[in-house]
């Protein structure tokens, strides 16, 4: 089970291969390769199963992790592009929290929700 703030491992497509490929070419079994590095044997089997049917692009992570917002909000100095970006952004999350039932102050903090 995870814990509170618990960081988990971003794999490449290419480190997944590399785990997978002794498996793949049954020189090694994917248990003693889930025991040697510590991954479970259901991730290396899901990978296994991805890449026989999509191959190394099915390895490849679909979703970015972290906040998008974090690239634009750290910078002191914005492009005219990056600061319509960072303002989109923003008023796209903040439809998405209405769509959910949740008020907004004037300063898009969130009040409460109303569902």
């Amino acid at each position: 089970m995870a814990k509170k703030g618990q960081k988990f491992k971003m794999w490449t497509a290419e480190e997944k291969y590399k785990v997978i490929k002794p498996i793949i070419n049954l020189e090694v079994s994917l248990t003693k390769v889930g025991k040697e590095t510590g991954i479970s044997n259901s991730m290396l089997h899901s990978w296994t199963k991805l890449y026989k049917e999509k191959g190394i692009d099915g390895l490849k992570n679909k979703k970015k992790p972290g906040n998008p917002l974090a690239k634009y909000s750290k910078r002191k100095h914005l492009t005219k592009e990056e600061q319509l970006e960072y303002k989109n952004m923003k008023l796209r999350i903040e439809n998405e929290l209405l769509k959910k039932g949740y008020l907004m102050k004037g300063d898009s903090t969130i009040v409460r929700f109303t569902k």
